[in-house]
């Protein structure tokens, strides 16, 4: 089973910048097309960021320009900085590690709050 660990959450003002981090066990990152998700109160999950095997990236209209996602193979992790918070970004956020069409595994979530 692979263990997906987030870090990085916190509470910031608007304007300010998170690092989020996400560590996998096992060597599967190489292999596998890897992401943020974020999940608002009442809202449905939603995926901020995004890299395939092949190293595309994706991102949300919402956060494009902002955020930027980097990982490292080698290491097996996955890193989200976030710039110019907006309060719209308070939620939790997730790492999700999909190594197969069936196959996904997701982290336990961190919080992120940005004030006003």
């Amino acid at each position: 089973q692979v263990q997906v660990v987030e870090s990085g959450g916190g509470l910031v003002q608007a304007g300010g910048s998170l690092r989020l981090s996400c560590a996998a066990s096992g060597s599967i990152f190489r292999i596998s097309t890897v992401g943020w998700y974020r999940q608002a109160p009442g809202k449905q999950r939603e995926l901020v960021a995004g890299i395939t095997a092949g190293g595309s990236t994706d991102y949300a209209d919402s956060v494009k320009g902002r955020f930027t996602i980097s990982k490292d193979n080698a290491k097996n992790t996955l890193d989200l900085q976030m710039n110019s918070l907006k309060p719209e970004d308070t939620a939790v956020y997730y790492c999700n590690v999909q190594p197969s069409i069936d196959t996904d595994y997701w982290g336990q979530g961190t919080q992120v709050t940005v004030s006003s």
